[in-house]
C-alpha cells in the first residue's frame, strides 16, 4: 500500500479526541458499566472517571462544583434539565455528531417533541434510559396486594417501608397520593398539607434508601413490606435476582416516571470527546448491556418494562415550583422537624 494512501487510512481510524484527555462524568447507578468505560476508553486513547450519584440534589451540587467545570458530562432527567440550563452550566447538543442517534426509536428521535430538552430552538440533551416509579410490595407480608400509594402510610406497615431519600420526588409522589392533578406546582396550602404528611411518612418509614443496592441490602435484612419504586425495573430485577418475592403496581393515582439523558456542560474543554461518549452509550452493544445486566429500558429497542405498566397511569416528571425550596425542606424532615401546627405556614 503506499505510503500516502497508509497515512490516510490511519488518520480516518483515529479518533477525533486529543490523546490522553480526561472524561470526567456524573451518572446514576449501573449506568456506566466498566465494559463500557475500557471500550471506550481504547477507542479514544482517553481516560474516563465515573462519580456515581444518587439523588436530583447530589447532582446539582456536585456540577455546580468549579463554576460547571468539575465535570464534562452528567446523566440527569428531563424535569431537572431546565435547572442547569437556565444556571449556563450545559451547553447545546450537536445531534449530528452523535450518529447513533439515528438508531434510537422514533420517539426518542424526536427531540423537539420531548418535553424540556428543547429550549429556544436548542437541544440540550439526548435521552438514555427511562422507568415509572410505582409500588414494590412483599408478597409474603402484603395481601391482597396494594392498590394506593398511600399503603406507605399504612400504619399496619410502621417500620417497614422503604422510601427515597430525594426531596423533589417525594414531594411529588405526596401531592400525587393526596390527589392532587399538578404534582410538581404547589400553592402554599397545598406545600403545607404535603409537607406534614411527609412528617407522617417519615414516622412510617424503617429507611429512606440512596441506591437500589441499598434498598436490597435492607430488604434482606429487616421485614420490609413496600418499597416506593424509585429506580423503577433496576431495582425490580435487582430484588428478584437476590430471591426476593415481590410484586409490583402502578398504583390507581398514578405513578411518577422519568427519562433521563445525557448533558454536556458548557466547560468541557473537549466536546468531540464528549459527544463521542454519548454515541458510545448509545451503540447497541452498550445499550443491550444496560437492558441486560440492569434492567433498565433503553432507547433502541422497546421491550415490555414492568414499571412501564401499560394498565397503570404514568406521570412524566415535570420542572417543580421550587427544587431549592424543596430540598431545603426535605433535609430539614431527616434532621427531625417536628410536625407544624394547623395553623402555620411553610
Amino acid at each position: 500500500m503506499p505510503r500516502i494512501l497508509l497515512l490516510a487510512t490511519f488518520a480516518l481510524l483515529m479518533p477525533l479526541a486529543q490523546a490522553g484527555e480526561t472524561l470526567r462524568i456524573l451518572a446514576w447507578p449501573g449506568y456506566v458499566s466498566q465494559e463500557a468505560v475500557r471500550a471506550f476508553e481504547l477507542r479514544h486513547a482517553a481516560t474516563v472517571e465515573v462519580t456515581v450519584i444518587s439523588s436530583d440534589d447530589e447532582l446539582w451540587e456536585r456540577a455546580r462544583s468549579d463554576a460547571g467545570g468539575g465535570f464534562d458530562l452528567l446523566a440527569v432527567n428531563t424535569a431537572e434539565l431546565k435547572r442547569y440550563i437556565d444556571a449556563d452550566l450545559v451547553a447545546p447538543i450537536r445531534a449530528d455528531r452523535i450518529p447513533n442517534t439515528r438508531k434510537q426509536l422514533a420517539r426518542f428521535r424526536k427531540l423537539a417533541n420531548i418535553p424540556g430538552i428543547s429550549m429556544d430552538g436548542s437541544i440540550y440533551a439526548i435521552p438514555y434510559t427511562y422507568a415509572g416509579m410505582g409500588l414494590i410490595y412483599n408478597r409474603k407480608l402484603v395481601t391482597p396486594p396494594p392498590t394506593s400509594m398511600n399503603a406507605m402510610w399504612d400504619a399496619r406497615y410502621r417500620g417497614k417501608v422503604l422510601a427515597y431519600n430525594g426531596g423533589a420526588h417525594n414531594f411529588s409522589l405526596t401531592a400525587l397520593a393526596l390527589g392532587y392533578r399538578d404534582p410538581f406546582h404547589l400553592n402554599p396550602e397545598q406545600f403545607r398539607r404535603v409537607l406534614e404528611r411527609l412528617l407522617q411518612l417519615r414516622d412510617n418509614v424503617l429507611k429512606f434508601y440512596s441506591t437500589p443496592e441499598e434498598a436490597v441490602k435492607l430488604f434482606q435484612e429487616h421485614e420490609v413490606a413496600l418499597i416506593f419504586a424509585n429506580y423503577g425495573d433496576q431495582q425490580i430485577q435487582e430484588l428478584r435476582r437476590a430471591g426476593a418475592d415481590i410484586g409490583y403496581i402502578v398504583p390507581h393515582e398514578g405513578a411518577l416516571a422519568w427519562l433521563d439523558c445525557w448533558a454536556i456542560m458548557r466547560r468541557t474543554p473537549d466536546r468531540s470527546l464528549a459527544e463521542a461518549w454519548i454515541n458510545h452509550m448509545l451503540s447497541p452493544s452498550v445499550a443491550t448491556q444496560l437492558t441486560q445486566e440492569q434492567g433498565l429500558a433503553n432507547t433502541l429497542k422497546d421491550a415490555p418494562r414492568t414499571s412501564m405498566s401499560e394498565n397503570g397511569k404514568l406521570v412524566w416528571l415535570e420542572p417543580v415550583e421550587n427544587p431549592v425550596q424543596r430540598a431545603a425542606y426535605w433535609e430539614r424532615i431527616l434532621s427531625g422537624m417536628p410536625r407544624p401546627r394547623p395553623d402555620q405556614r411553610p
